[in-house]
């Protein structure tokens, strides 16, 4: 019987665990452990680090894993690194379940940058009025420019080291209204973010083209080929058959 371990912690990995469970199929959830109060989930759930390449193909030895499936954020490039080669250090089927990018269209105002780093410069020297939709492990770099206000919004309650912030906490998906009255309830000039992808996040952008705002972009991290899809019937479609197909 085939032993799945699905690294999660997007909406794509609950959406799959959902399905790997009305299959009856044996299989664990793997997140990082970062939120405070993550969603149920209808297969058993591990968390924490495996450590590193060698301790994530130890535990697939050691747990008789056939199939790894990396349903992780797009930005979490060292993890699906670490995947790639464990998986074929301990002779496991890989697959990665990823969200097609974010891609500009007519209206929007996109500055595209590699990094935190670069985004934080591209806000520039005048103060401005920033949405930082990032997440709470990326935004210490933005201390170093305090003369700009930050709206921040995690999942969590936090105490951001930001000196001129407000803090919203609140769990997506998010709506087209909702983010245009957010935007404008604070008086939002720019908005920072991660092209993550997807729909559950998309809103945002949908606003800044609305209401005509520019947004920094931050691109993607370098992940090392591997075969992926898009889509939940996908990865069972590869489960079933071995190969991935229609992609």
């Amino acid at each position: 019987m085939r032993h799945i371990l699905l690294l999660g912690g997007t909406t794509e990995a609950t959406a799959l665990a959902t399905a790997l469970a009305a299959r009856g199929e044996r299989a664990v959830l793997s997140y990082a452990g970062r939120t405070d109060h993550p969603s149920a989930q209808a297969i058993p759930t591990r968390v924490g680090g495996f450590g590193g390449v060698e301790g994530l193909a130890d535990h697939m030895q050691r747990e008789g894993v056939t199939h790894l499936v990396d349903a992780t954020h797009p930005f979490a490039a060292r993890i699906s690194s670490n995947a790639i080669a464990a998986a074929e250090r301990a002779g496991v089927q890989l697959l990665a379940l990823t969200r097609p990018e974010w891609v500009e269209g007519p209206g929007d105002r996109w500055t595209r940058v590699a990094d935190t780093g670069q985004a934080v410069a591209a806000l520039g020297r005048d103060p401005a009025r920033a949405f930082l939709a990032l997440g709470r492990q990326t935004i210490g770099d933005f201390a170093s420019a305090p003369h700009h206000f930050y709206l921040l919004r995690f999942v969590d309650a936090a105490e951001p080291t930001l000196p001129h912030h407000h803090l919203v906490v609140d769990r997506g998906p998010f709506t087209l209204a909702g983010e245009l009255a957010l935007l404008r309830e604070h008086r939002i000039q720019v908005i920072v973010a991660k092209n993550a992808g997807g729909a559950g996040a998309r809103a945002k952008l949908d606003a800044a083209r609305e209401l005509g705002l520019p947004v920094v972009m931050i691109d993607r991290p370098f992940i090392p080929d591997r075969p992926q899809v898009h889509g939940v019937a996908q990865v069972l479609d590869w489960l079933d058959h071995g190969v991935v197909r229609g992609v």
